[in-house]
């Protein structure tokens, strides 16, 4: 008795997600690195008054959150089951983060934020496809 998996177009669409996630873990990485080494504060005016705040807790932040995207990202592009589920979590993450900075960048943040929605969906929808494709 042979078993066969069937894997579909969803795949590519999991390894999609998993090159995203290294992008935004490397930007993540540099925008932690410029925060950390360059001025203290950041600030940018909106409708609502001024936006400011203290940058080097930001810059920790991203930083961490860049160098465990990409270790997830590699992670998954190895088939490993635990990434998918690392990978939508800090999708997750990244998105209530970006929610936070919407006054501020208004489409970089919702672009970034849509990104992460598409990352889950196709982690979690055919994410078992991954394992048995590599």
């Amino acid at each position: 008795m042979s078993t066969t998996s069937t894997t579909t177009g969803w795949v590519g669409w999991g390894r999609f997600a998993g090159v995203v996630l290294l992008i935004s873990g490397a930007f993540s990485l540099l925008q932690g690195l410029t925060a950390l080494i360059g001025p203290n504060t950041y600030y940018a005016v909106t409708d609502g008054g001024l936006f400011v705040f203290d940058v080097t807790g930001w810059g920790w932040w991203n930083l961490i959150i860049g160098a465990l995207l990409i270790l997830t990202a590699i992670a998954l592009f190895a088939g490993q089951t635990w990434a998918r589920i690392v990978a939508v979590i800090l999708a997750i993450l990244s998105a209530i983060g970006q929610m936070m900075l919407v006054p501020a960048q208004p489409w970089w943040a919702l672009i970034v934020i849509a990104i992460d929605v598409l990352v889950i969906y196709a982690l979690t929808v055919h994410g078992d496809e991954l394992r048995s494709a590599s």
